[in-house]
Parts: structure tokens; C-alpha cells; sequence
């Protein structure tokens, strides 16, 4: 599963920027100007009026998809300041590139950064209806087969967006080789793996092989080569079994090659994709061309089941990447929220959602957080969690690790 965490998904830097406090007996006094902005990545604290206007632009955002004015945010913030004086702060939130105005006479809506603060700091986690988790736990109470995908559809379902729900295989050894000769120049390996699957492979050879090297082989790498591990066979493993059988043609190193590639291809998570027509329902993707470009992107599996599972190590973690934080080309303007689950056999699989940045991302991240926990309990026997009890959000960026390891 290693090599599942490291090329897409990986967070980049978003520096948080902000000002200093400034409190007035009745009317919200206009704060010193912070000596930081979006250009100069200097980071400092916001202001609490600041984060309560950008909690208030962001929770507006997300409901209605328009731009957010200064007179919604007076009726709705109940910050006992008048329209001229926010207005000045969404000025400075602009400024600090946590807000952006599309067009001169339109309001607000967040940027990545004032997502990123948003989830960070200001969001109130939501609690699940006692429906809603009676709908998850029903769903999730039995295992079978098509568990994950039913959990890949069920998060579908709750959170209107597209879901992917990667399962982990459990780890497979090889049983038995058997080496069936046809010809001098040609011959069939066969193996049989614990999960009780078959694998095959004809070989042409460009020189002459007898039948009592090929009988000699399939006994040394039955005797050597069974229930071992992927990492086990190494060069050395290789080079004692060419001795052992006189092999002077390279017969060995491609019978071994075979097994390394049928063990590795046992490691690979399979991904489930579901519900990616809810991505036409979100007015960010009405865009023909913008909905193709990820639905195109989303539907190539190999892009997709390479996530972060080596960063979601504990029950029910959620993380949050936000826009260009998904390396992703086709991610920029999207967010993916996923949460880690117990597999079983000391693994971990990943259910998620693909959707726009404006995403609720509280409700979202507490139902996949709650459904994650489903799985673990019928896959690794993990205990479901009660009812509104709060997910733990994995949301710091590269900028923050690196700041933790300077430190």
C-alpha cells in the first residue's frame, strides 16, 4: 500500500494571513492594518471581527453559490456593525486573499485560502439526524462483497456528490508454481495464489530449453518461492536458484519476474467510482467543458487510487484538500474530502467525495467520517462511534509540517 500515498493529493503551501483586534463600546471600531497581504506570504493572526465575517461569507457562499454583500452579512453575522464598516473589512479580506469579488459591483466569495481558514478554524462540526446515521448503520451492519461499493454509493447519496470508495486487497502469497513445457522454445508458468486465483504467463524463449530444466525449475521454486512476500524475492534468492538448477539461459530471473509482478499487482487498492452525475447538479459545473474535464479525469482509475493512505493512520480521520492544494490539474477547482477506514489484516482503505470548493464541508466530513467508521466495524471490527460525536479533521498543510520538523 505504500506506494498508493505519494503522487496526487499531496497539499501544497497556503499561508494564512490576517490583522490585529480592535474592539469599540458600540460600533466595530476599523482595525490597524495587518503588515501582511496575499503577495508578501508573511502570516499572522486575523481579527476576530474577520473571521466572523469570513465564516459568515463562506457559510452564505455555500448555500446560495452567489457572490456574498455587505448588507447579508450585516443581517446575518449579527456583528452590530454597520454595511460601510464590513465592507471595508471584506476590502482587507480581499487583500489578504482570503476573499475574492468577481466583478467590481458584486459581493464576495471565498478563495482556497478562505476555505482552508474555514476548515481550519471557524467551521462548527455538524452532528448526524438520527436518520441519517440509522440509514449508515442499517447500510453497513453486514458484510459482503459489495461492501465497499455500497458504502461508495451510500456517501454518494447522503452528500450529493460523486464518491470513491478504494478498497484495500488482502495480502496474497503464491500456493504453488507450475511449469507446464510446450516446446523447446516455449513454455506456460502458472501459479497459484493463496486466494486461490490463478495467474498465467506463456513465455517464448529466443534459444533452445530441455523439459528436465523446466521440471528442475518448478521444484526450486516451489521448495523457495511460496509464501513468500513481494519484498522477499530478492536478487540474491534468484541468483542461489540459477545455481541450483544450472540455469545458464535466464530462465530463473523470468519465472521470478512473473511472480514479482502477480504479487505486486495483489497490493493495488481497487477504486469504486459512483454518482458522478451529481457533479451536474452544482452550478460550479453547469460549464459543459469544465464538468467533462473532471468527470473525464475521475473516470481514469489509475489517476485516482493513488491517495494519501500513509496520512490517515486513526479511526474516523477526515482530510480536506481544498482547490489547488489536489495537485491535480483537473482537481484545481474542486475540493476532495476523504476518511480512512480499518480494512482488516492491519490495512486501511479510503471513502471520499470529489465536488466544488463552495462544498458544506462540515455536513460532508461527518457523514463520510460516520460511514468510515461502518466499515471498520463488519471489515476490522471496530466499535460504531455514538451518535454526534465529532470527527477528527487532518487538515494542516505541507507549510505546517515543514514549520513542525524546523522546529
Amino acid at each position: 500500500m505504500n506506494n498508493l500515498s505519494n503522487r496526487i493529493f499531496n497539499p501544497l503551501t497556503i499561508a494564512l494571513l490576517g490583522g490585529t483586534l480592535a474592539l469599540g463600546k458600540k460600533e466595530c471600531q476599523h482595525p490597524e492594518r495587518a503588515p501582511a497581504n496575499a503577495e508578501t506570504g508573511e502570516t499572522m493572526e486575523l481579527t476576530e471581527r474577520k473571521k466572523k465575517i469570513l465564516a459568515a461569507v463562506v457559510r452564505e457562499y455555500i448555500r446560495t453559490a452567489e457572490p456574498v454583500g455587505s448588507k447579508t452579512i450585516a443581517a446575518t453575522a449579527k456583528l452590530g456593525c454597520s454595511s460601510a464598516t464590513i465592507r471595508n473589512e471584506l476590502a482587507e479580506l480581499v487583500s489578504l486573499g482570503f476573499l475574492e469579488q468577481p466583478h467590481t459591483s458584486a459581493g464576495r466569495v471565498p478563495t482556497a485560502r478562505g476555505y482552508r481558514m474555514y476548515v481550519n478554524e471557524l467551521m462548527e462540526h455538524e452532528t448526524l439526524t438520527p436518520e441519517e446515521t440509522e440509514e449508515i448503520d442499517r447500510s453497513l451492519s453486514v458484510r459482503s462483497e459489495a461492501l465497499v461499493s455500497d458504502a461508495g454509493r451510500l456517501a454518494s447519496q447522503l452528500t450529493n456528490y460523486p464518491a470513491l470508495a478504494l478498497a484495500a486487497k488482502p495480502p496474497a502469497m503464491i500456493k504453488r508454481f507450475d511449469l507446464i513445457y510446450l516446446d523447446a522454445n516455449s513454455f506456460i508458468i502458472v501459479v497459484l495464489l493463496s486466494d486461490d486465483t490463478v495467474k498465467n504467463k506463456l513465455v517464448h524463449l529466443p534459444v533452445s530449453a530441455d523439459q528436465a530444466l523446466i521440471q528442475k525449475l518448478a521444484s526450486i521454486f516451489n521448495a523457495h518461492f511460496t509464501g513468500v512476500s513481494e519484498q522477499e524475492i530478492t536478487q540474491t534468492m534468484i541468483r542461489a536458484a540459477e545455481r541450483a538448477a544450472d540455469d545458464n539461459i535466464g530462465l530463473t530471473a523470468v519465472i521470478a519476474a512473473f511472480a514479482i509482478e502477480v504479487l505486486t499487482a495483489q497490493q493495488e487498492a481497487q477504486a469504486v467510482l459512483v454518482g458522478e452525475s451529481q457533479l451536474l447538479h452544482q452550478p460550479e459545473f453547469r460549464d459543459p467543458d469544465k464538468a467533462h474535464r473532471l468527470m473525464t479525469y475521475r473516470s481514469d482509475g489509475g489517476h485516482l487510487t493513488d491517495l494519501p493512505l500513509s496520512e490517515l493512520g486513526g479511526e474516523n480521520e477526515v482530510r480536506v484538500l481544498i482547490g489547488p492544494e489536489n495537485v491535480a490539474e483537473e482537481l484545481r477547482d474542486s475540493s476532495v474530502i476523504i476518511a480512512s477506514y480499518d480494512a482488516g489484516d492491519n490495512m486501511r482503505g479510503l471513502i471520499g467525495v470529489v465536488g466544488p470548493t463552495r462544498m458544506d464541508y462540515s455536513k460532508v466530513a461527518s457523514k463520510l467520517s460516520f460511514i468510515a467508521a461502518g466499515l471498520s466495524r463488519p471489515l476490522g471490527g471496530a466499535a460504531m462511534p455514538p451518535p454526534g460525536v465529532d470527527n477528527n479533521l487532518i487538515s494542516k498543510g505541507v507549510e505546517n509540517e515543514v514549520e513542525e520538523k524546523e522546529s
